[in-house]
């Protein structure tokens, strides 16, 4: 599943390319992804200019003057620059057309979704309750200890949670709290504010190594020009189960969470 890095990519991908172009038409292949693209966009976005294209967790925002397309990637989904001459793939859903090209999404699982607004995105019921970026300034190790309080929840699950922190998915999560030497079934609320400040900043360190690196090699995810980011080649624990700790040669253990796989280091992390 594409993580926030990956979508951040794509945004500054795309971005150079459909900044201050018109769209021409809009077509829809298949409308039914994880909710129905709504037949309204093929007339409010004709003739619309991209004002700008921003993002709010893993939502890609879209803005024109009448309103603001909102973009999800789902679990398998790529946005890409396509020709028009170029070849229609099978799961290529959905198109913005510009003069010269297309903005085109790929989806094969269908679970991502094409959704129109015409009021402030951010008070849209997708986005209203998302919790702070994780490159933000207000996302803070005081704010990470203070929200977990009396939570019993693991904490690994507490940071994948959008509504405590956005984007922090299976992948970052599990890197951030290696980094940190935090066990990933330590409950949440017993986890000190020194430990915090550790993940915060690994969390932060982390996304921003994705970023560097052109997001991380997932077989479902492509940036605008379908080739893909290379973060895999600087994961630690993730995927490698079994195979010895980097810091202190251990074998690295494998336990499910909330039917995602975690790997950790049983000596490293407490």
């Amino acid at each position: 599943m594409p993580e926030l890095p990956e979508v951040e990519i794509t945004r500054r991908g795309i971005e150079p390319h459909i900044y201050n172009q018109t769209i021409t038409q809009v077509v829809i292949r298949q409308s039914q992804l994880r909710w129905r693209i709504p037949k309204i966009i093929e007339s409010e976005l004709a003739q619309q200019v991209i004002q700008s294209v921003t993002r709010r967790g893993k939502y890609l925002l879209l803005n024109t003057a009448r309103g603001h397309l909102i973009l999800h990637l789902g679990m398998s989904g790529s946005l890409r620059i396509a020709k028009h001459e170029s070849d229609i793939r099978k799961h290529d859903h959905f198109d913005l057309v510009f003069n010269d090209f297309s903005l085109r999404l790929h989806d094969p699982r269908r679970f991502g979704c094409v959704l129109w607004t015409k009021r402030n995105p951010m008070h849209h019921k997708l986005l209203a309750s998302l919790g702070p970026e994780p490159l933000s300034s207000e996302f803070t190790a005081e704010y990470l200890y203070h929200s977990s309080r009396n939570r019993r929840v693991a904490v690994k699950e507490f940071i994948m949670n959008s509504h405590i922190v956005v984007g922090v998915g299976n992948i970052y999560a599990t890197e951030a709290l290696f980094m940190a030497g935090i066990h990933p079934k330590r409950t949440a609320g017993n986890v000190s504010l020194q430990r915090y400040i550790r993940l915060t900043k690994a969390i932060k360190i982390v996304l921003n190594r994705a970023l560097e690196c052109g997001g991380t090699t997932l077989r479902d995810f492509s940036n605008e020009q379908g080739q893909p980011g290379y973060f895999s080649i600087e994961l630690q624990v993730y995927g490698r189960a079994g195979q010895p700790c980097a810091i202190c040669r251990n074998p690295l253990a494998s336990i499910k969470q909330s039917q995602r796989t975690t790997t950790y280091c049983k000596h490293c992390q407490k």
